[in-house]
């Protein structure tokens, strides 16, 4: 299993070609995605079409759906944005610690096209897909 970030989903669904949407698009219906309520709401938010939204939560609506924030990962991702903050990284998105921690709490690697989850790797030992 794995979970996908929006930085992935987005480009996918704009049709964009990278290594992350040519592998999700290769993981489809073979691999175990996750989606949790945070990364649903990031990429549905951006769909401008009713064709388009409805399309996306269909397709989205068949994958292995979490809620990815509960009073332990509330804290739990606070701590890890502290980690951070002290050794000098600038956390640009809160929405990103909480990923990441989601994803260390659950052991699931993480499909990503972000920057901000660079120093998640390297300093709270965040498993990605390479």
């Amino acid at each position: 299993m794995i979970l996908v970030d929006s930085s992935v989903w987005i480009d996918y669904f704009n049709g964009k070609i990278t290594k992350q949407t040519n592998l999700l698009d290769s993981l489809l219906g073979g691999e175990l995605i996750v989606i949790g309520d945070l990364i649903l709401t990031e990429v549905l938010q951006g769909f401008q079409q009713d064709r388009d939204f409805n399309k996306a939560k269909k397709l989205l609506s068949a994958l292995i759906f979490k809620q990815m924030l509960g009073r332990q990962l509330a804290i739990k991702s606070a701590e890890n944005y502290r980690i951070l903050r002290k050794k000098g990284v600038t956390v640009r998105k809160t929405i990103d610690v909480i990923i990441a921690t989601f994803c260390i709490a659950n052991n699931l690697p993480l499909l990503h096209s972000d920057r901000d989850f660079r120093p998640m790797e390297k300093h709270l030992n965040l498993k990605v897909i390479p």
